[in-house]
């Protein structure tokens, strides 16, 4: 049965479950929860030093203000760290590939940015809405243009990072494929390749 480059991308189900969920649940699952013990073992303790290091690197760069979000920001990166690491296994489900949780990540975050930023500086956050130096006649146009651009840009970077994510899988399938083809015709390329 030939099956197309593009099915690898399809959401794969089990039994009629999607195997989305347990692909999204699994990573969790790898993570010990602290003890109440005095001393903790090793992979507590390892894991602990990993997302404290994560967390002060996260930091360094943000003002005081900032460092509300290492919480949810940390628990993410860790969250896609481990989901990532977890599709290089063989017979694995990487659910990145998928645009749905892609924009189900990015439209969250991206409207907590904006709501945020409007509360909290309106008027800086609106003056991105209008260049500096802008011609009088422009300016409606331009606020419009600007309010689209914010609109759209959660929904184009969800696309650029599928996008991306495919092109590479793709491209590691059609290296495999051909040099499978190779294999009987060019020993030596199929071998090089």
């Amino acid at each position: 049965m030939t099956l197309s480059f593009f099915d690898q991308f399809m959401s794969p189900t089990y039994l009629g479950i999607p195997l989305i969920a347990i692909a999204l649940v699994f990573p969790w699952i790898l993570y010990p929860s602290p003890s109440n013990r005095w001393l903790n073992n090793r992979l507590i303790t390892l894991q602990s030093w990993l997302i404290n290091r994560f967390t002060q690197q996260l930091l360094l760069p943000l003002n005081p203000g900032g460092h509300k979000w290492a919480l949810i920001l940390t628990s993410l990166m860790i969250f896609l760290l481990s989901m990532n690491l977890l599709g290089l296994l063989p017979y694995t489900f990487t659910p990145t590939t998928q645009l749905s949780l892609n924009m189900g990540l990015a439209v969250p975050f991206w409207l907590a940015t904006v709501i945020i930023g409007m509360r909290n500086q309106p008027t800086a956050a609106l003056g991105h809405l209008l260049p500096e130096g802008t011609p009088v006649p422009l300016i409606p146009v331009l606020i419009i243009i600007e309010t689209i651009s914010l609109f759209i840009r959660p929904l184009a970077l969800g696309v650029r990072l599928t996008a991306s994510l495919t092109a590479g899988h793709l491209l590691i399938q059609l290296i495999a494929t051909a040099a499978f083809v190779l294999l009987p015709m060019m020993t030596t390329v199929a071998i090089l390749t």
